[in-house]
């Protein structure tokens, strides 16, 4: 049995058994992890859970993902594994609302409206007060928002002033505002550290330079201590909070490496304060070397914060452009009212130049939309009657009048935002090797520094040998100072030098981006293992109808034999006017792109296999095959080979004629979309086979193969036998990857290496794909795995140079060669270089070379 075969057979297995125990899905956002050694702790202790499984921990986006049986653990136990491990879950943002109640008269009144408001799930605590006619509401955002206070005032027999319910949506705090908050907060402790550092290290160059201690040795070291105590313990105050309280629950981090090595530094000024006295041996004064440390660990923290934040901007972009308000016809007239009132078959009214507010299907009028904001295309799409709309998207031209078809978290804009962060709290295989070296990473750095100290201490001779041929050109090493002194030194820095953040940046922060950047481009990146996957495919199976071609008939020849081409057009399309057959739709299509004017038909006829029979003007009409124009005895001789070169390009030819003269013929076929050629040759460029499958004939599937440069054909398979064919390309050896719809084609796309979905309309949210198109063409494709090939080349730089600087600046620190505060303006550049270095992906170009 091959190894793809077992796979399915196991994971239907699997799917059986979650029938059976049906589990939920919960995201936890995690306070106080700082480092990969904290996601690896809080992760371990919640996948140790019963029930609990796919436990995802991101440090870069701070959340947990995990799925779980509800029936034995609850929301309680989580938090109490997240606070094992050392952590705690962040407080849900309470809300705030203050409501105007219409149509209180007594107490009774205003019991009945709070009574209902405080029932909702969700509402914390509700008041409302009769004399003002308000409800004063506290309440949790992810579990009820303004709609559901709305619905339950009403169902009392009540109302909300609409002013009431704009002001209260406002008042919801956005991500970007919390972001924003953590950048500032970050950026005042790195402030005023270093109000504090600045002097330390103005006192302490002098003296390292001249040997003196100015005024005096005593006042020198007592104001070193002086000015190290706030940069520690005030300032410094959560980062040493946070290293003491996960070592005491055995799950050390980066913030542990910092506490013991700067709260070292420190205490050694008390050291040689005693010593001016006689009371303890003579050691040098670090205290200031220990505030160096924390000053540097926060500007480095400050910047990789606000480096994090730009890797996210692109989705906290999206959020921001969601519209504001919303016209909508009510009772025969348009009122502005808030977005997040629209109902699901609200009649919306959007002028040219405005945001549609929400996703819908146009009712009436003509223009063309910009969305590029979903699918990173700039040329604006032409929108008419029957044509779906995404919400956010933005009206250029004329008045268009659109039924709401999606609301709140149903809106495009809303799987987007959704889908990207699934994706982000997914993990890409290759970070499993940096998580298990970062299991066990803090406690070997903690080992070898006091394996340092030891070595120091034991073998002085030797490693002061050392320090003597290294002061020669590195000023910092003084091999005059106590053995005490540098045994400190060494182990100090290696304390401080050591960066596991930087292992668990590398993967999040590219991933992070690399998604956003997707998003803005119309690529929907579900699961992260899909970037490293993508690097292995050698197969892109790409089904025909939809992908390749349109999906729809479309008019590819007029041949005419009497007449103009307008002329054939209004023959055909009039005696098709009422027709619902595909064919005779394309027709008419074409008609009304020409601007033909059509006229009315009688004596209409359908005739079963081959066509149509009307009079037009007292004229017989015939439009249909072959088999019509025999039967009625009309000579077609003069196209019979253009006819034949209609059918060996797989194209249906329509005949028409008039009073039994052949007209014209009409040659009909789904048509190859435009960029179809071009992104299969540049596929074939990145070293990838394409293979199309379809359910035509041969000769039908050989023409649109030749049509767009494909080699490889499967004719003939019937929907439920794609998964069968995946499977027999994987037997060979092969790595696939399957473009195809997410309903017809869903068991091949689960079946693939990399299953990608081309989303339809608005409805992206396609559980079956690894990767979401938004746009249905092939270009797209294109953008997926370039974008791929790219996120995935980040990751690996990015852990490359984590572990190279480990590798290489702990030996370093070892030997004495490192000062304490340089190894840690080293440590903090290690992850300020990971998140930078993703956020260079923003300005990598996925565009296809033939669109640039």
């Amino acid at each position: 049995m091959s190894t793809n075969r077992r796979r399915t057979e196991e994971s239907s297995a699997d799917d059986k058994n979650n029938e059976d125990n049906p589990k939920e899905r919960t995201d936890l956002k995690i306070e106080g992890m700082t480092c990969a050694s904290c996601a690896q702790a809080v992760e371990g202790e919640l996948a140790d859970l019963e029930s609990t499984e796919d436990v995802h921990v991101n440090l870069a986006t701070e959340k947990a993902s995990l799925a779980y049986d509800p029936d034995i653990i609850s929301k309680e136990d989580m938090e109490d594994a997240v606070e094992r491990a050392g952590y705690r879950l962040a407080d849900e943002e309470d809300g705030k609302a203050e409501l105007d109640i219409e149509g209180m008269t007594c107490a009774s009144c205003s019991q009945a409206v709070e009574g209902a408001l405080s029932d909702l799930e969700g509402v914390e605590e509700a008041n409302v007060n009769l004399a003002t006619e308000k409800a004063t509401l506290s309440f949790n955002p992810s579990e009820v928002n303004y709609d559901g206070f709305k619905r339950a005032v009403e169902e009392t027999g009540y109302g909300i002033k609409e002013e009431s319910l704009a002001d209260g949506a406002k008042q919801e705090k956005s991500r970007l505002e919390e972001s924003q908050h953590k950048v500032e907060k970050a950026k005042r402790k790195m402030w005023w550290t270093w109000a504090f550092v600045a002097p330390i290290i103005a006192w302490m160059v002098p003296e390292m330079i001249t040997g003196i201690k100015w005024p005096s040795p005593l006042a020198f070291d007592v104001g070193m201590i002086f000015l190290a105590t706030p940069a520690l313990f005030w300032t410094g105050q959560e980062t040493l909070k946070s290293g003491f309280k996960t070592a005491r629950h055995l799950s050390p981090n980066m913030d542990t490496l910092i506490m013991m090595g700067s709260a070292t530094a420190y205490f050694t000024g008390y050291v040689t304060v005693l010593s001016e006295f006689g009371l303890a041996p003579r050691l040098l004064n670090y205290s200031g070397v220990g505030a160096m440390i924390m000053g540097f660990h926060l500007t480095g923290r400050y910047i990789e914060t606000k480096a994090k934040g730009r890797a996210s901007e692109a989705i906290q972009k999206l959020m921001s452009l969601e519209a504001k308000a919303a016209r909508v016809e009510r009772d025969g007239k348009e009122v502005e009212i808030p977005v997040d009132q629209v109902e699901v078959g609200d009649l919306m009214v959007v002028r040219p130049g405005e945001k549609i507010p929400t996703d819908g299907v146009v009712r009436d009028g003509k223009s063309s939309v910009d969305e590029s904001i979903a699918t990173g295309e700039s040329m604006p799409v032409e929108k008419t009657e029957g044509d779906g709309a995404i919400g956010s998207t933005v009206n250029k031209h004329g008045v268009l009048k659109i039924e709401a078809t999606g609301v709140g978290k149903d809106t495009f804009l809303s799987q987007v935002v959704r889908l990207v962060e699934e994706a982000q709290g997914t993990k890409v295989p290759i970070q499993n090797f940096a998580d298990r070296v970062t299991t066990f990473f803090v406690p070997t750095v903690i080992s070898i520094a006091l394996i340092t100290i030891a070595l120091w201490l034991g073998f002085s001779g030797t490693f002061q040998g050392l320090a003597t041929w290294a002061s020669s050109f590195i000023p910092w090493v003084d091999p005059t100072l106590g053995v005490i002194s540098l045994s400190l030194f060494a182990g100090i820095s290696v304390l401080v030098i050591a960066c596991p953040c930087a292992l668990g940046l590398a993967t999040p922060t590219a991933l992070m981006v690399g998604s956003g950047k997707g998003a803005e481009n119309g690529v929907l990146i579900r699961k992260g293992e899909a970037i490293q996957t993508m690097k292995d495919v050698n197969t892109l199976v790409l089904d025909k109808t939809g992908t390749i071609t349109e999906g729809k008939p479309g008019v590819t020849d007029l041949i005419t034999n009497k007449g103009s081409e307008e002329g054939l057009l209004k023959l055909a399309a009039s005696a098709e006017k009422g027709s619902e057959h595909p064919l005779g739709k394309a027709v008419v299509e074409r008609a009304g792109e020409r601007n033909v004017e059509l006229e009315e038909v009688s004596d209409f006829s359908a005739l079963v296999g081959q066509g149509i029979e009307a009079k037009l003007n007292g004229n017989e009409l015939l439009v249909g095959n072959k088999d019509l124009m025999d039967s009625h005895a009309v000579a077609y001789d003069e196209v019979k080979g253009e006819l034949t070169a209609l059918e060996e390009e797989a194209k249906t030819a329509i005949l028409v004629a008039k009073n039994e003269q052949l007209s014209g013929v009409i040659g009909v076929a789904d048509q190859i979309k435009e960029d179809s050629a071009d992104a299969i040759a540049e596929l074939k460029k990145s070293g990838l086979e394409p293979v199309m499958i379809t359910g035509d004939n041969e000769r039908t599937a050989r023409a649109i193969a030749d049509g767009v440069g494909i080699d490889r054909v499967v004719a003939e398979v019937m929907p439920d036998q794609k998964r069968e064919e995946i499977m027999k390309l994987q037997d060979k050896g092969e790595r696939v990857a399957m473009v195809g719809d997410g309903i017809n084609d869903a068991p091949a796309l689960k079946q693939a290496d990399v299953g990608i979905a081309i989303g339809s309309g608005t409805d992206i949210a396609i559980e079956a794909a690894d990767i979401t198109l938004v746009k249905g063409n092939l270009s797209a494709v294109v953008k997926a795995v370039k974008l791929s090939e790219a996120t995935f080349a980040k990751i690996k730089q990015n852990l490359f140079w984590a572990f190279f600087y480990n590798t290489v600046a702990i030996p370093f620190a070892v030997m004495g060669l490192l000062h304490p505060a340089i190894a840690e303006m080293a440590m903090a550049f290690s992850s300020i270089n990971v998140v930078t270095n993703s956020n260079r992906l923003k300005g990598v170009d996925i565009s296809p070379s033939y669109q640039t």
